[in-house]
């Protein structure tokens, strides 16, 4: 598995956002990346290695539109704190 299969999209939320300004960037991740594996996926992508790389696995929630109930499907998150001084442009990468 290589570093783009395991880093599939950056997550851009209010959340995501306040905590941009602490130096944490939010990735949704695959099912199987584990903290060592999203922690040389990012620095193989961007070259900056991670300081800190935090997992989180969100449950799918059920949703309604009219008489028809789903669910929202379930991702693996991954919260990555940057070195200070060094950030990720996650809105014009080219990477």
């Amino acid at each position: 598995m290589n570093a783009r299969d395991i880093i599939r999209r950056p997550i851009v939320t209010e959340k995501s956002n306040t905590v941009k300004d602490s130096n944490w960037i939010v990735f949704e991740v695959a099912k199987t990346a584990n903290k060592i594996s999203v922690a040389q996926a990012v620095r193989e992508i961007y070259g900056i290695r991670p300081v800190a790389v935090n997992i989180v696995n969100t449950k799918p929630k059920t949703r309604r539109v009219g008489r028809y109930s789903g669910k929202t499907r379930a991702i693996k998150k991954a919260y990555v704190k940057l070195p200070e001084g060094q950030t990720i442009d996650i809105y014009n990468s080219e990477n």
